[in-house]
């Protein structure tokens, strides 16, 4: 029988209670002890799933926990997981991998040095529609790929702009490196590496030092993204869309308030014409189920990380070329011999 591995989460959040929610569903692992700068949030968190309430010290020294949960402002991310590796755990990191590129090879390093797997937070991957749509995709369902169009953004709420995300010595960035993270893993799961990109980085409506809106285009030798996320979209929208030469995955919606999952795969017949179409609809969002049985197989080396360091290196790296290219006005390449120096 394989040991159950004790967890603590730092940070006791939104996304905090989503993983502790999320490890409860899921046998071989016990939340063991949470911890907050916020002390009544903490306690709170602590009787809600029956864990201890230790500050960071005693959770990150505690030997009944192997397994650290950061889900902190972007800020603290480095910090807190290479405390957690060099106390021998093993780490999950909320996206984004730390606030550069800089920060996430310094995560590496650390957990090459105490010999810890660390995964990355990315768990749009497990979406139910994705994940079917990356089945599809491997198997040859639309061909050769093409190109990616995707949208991302939410309507913002009252305050929002006094809100850590919005500032800028906290988040390290706006809604680029929020959202935008996500559909840059995306893309990359599907398309592979990005050579160049071209970025407009904008903030249109909220008073705040980052921006509430970005418009990009990644492209590589074979296939060319498009996307744009915002936090000025007033409703709520999630659009994730693979063209290949013989058809079409499009992702819509990802549950709550941004719609019902909706995946359409679309085949184009031989004389053209009307595609082909299948629709698969998904009531519930069991990411954060799947992405917590992914890292618990890995550790356990049932199987292979999905989402992991260098995939929160990768994206940062191209989230910085973004902001590049916008300061600059033109497209940016990317150095070949820095987005491949994690795997040397």
């Amino acid at each position: 029988m394989e040991k159950v591995l004790g967890v603590g989460i730092i940070g006791a959040g939104l996304i905090g209670e989503k993983r502790a929610k999320a490890l409860k569903e899921v046998k071989g692992s016990k939340l063991i002890a949470v911890s907050d700068l916020d002390l009544d949030k903490a306690q709170s968190f602590a009787k809600e799933y029956g864990c201890l309430n230790l500050n960071i010290e005693q959770l990150l020294s505690n030997k009944n926990i192997q397994i650290v949960i950061i889900a902190v402002p972007n800020k603290f991310t480095a910090s807190l997981a290479i405390k957690a590796l060099q106390n021998g755990k093993y780490i999950l990191c909320e996206k984004p991998f730390g606030i550069n590129s800089r920060e996430s090879l310094n995560i590496i390093s650390a957990a090459r040095r105490n010999k810890c797997l660390v995964k990355v937070g990315f768990n749009h991957r497990y979406h139910a529609g994705i994940w079917r749509a990356k089945e599809i995709f491997d198997k040859g369902g639309i061909g050769k790929i093409l190109f990616i169009r995707a949208r991302y953004g939410y309507g913002g709420r009252l305050g929002m702009e006094k809100e850590w995300r919005m500032n800028k010595a906290i988040s390290g960035g706006g809604e680029l490196l929020d959202q935008g993270v996500h559909i840059i893993d995306l893309a990359r799961w599907f398309a592979g590496d990005f050579k160049e990109v071209y970025g407009l980085i904008e903030t249109k409506f909220w008073k705040t030092d980052v921006d509430d809106n970005a418009f990009v285009i990644l492209k590589n030798k074979n296939v060319t993204v498009s996307f744009h996320v915002s936090s000025t979209n007033w409703k709520n929208i999630f659009s994730f869309e693979i063209f290949g030469d013989m058809g079409f995955l499009t992702v819509h919606g990802k549950g709550g308030s941004y719609g019902v999952e909706t995946l359409t795969f679309g085949k184009r017949k031989k004389e053209f014409g009307v595609p082909e179409i299948k629709v698969f609809k998904f009531k519930k969002d069991t990411s954060w189920i799947e992405e917590w049985k992914n890292f618990l197989g890995a550790i356990n080396k049932k199987n292979n990380l999905i989402g992991d360091s260098e995939d929160g290196f990768r994206a940062n790296r191209l989230v910085e070329a973004i902001y590049e290219s916008s300061k600059s006005g033109s497209s940016v390449k990317i150095d070949r011999d820095v987005i491949s120096k994690i795997s040397s």
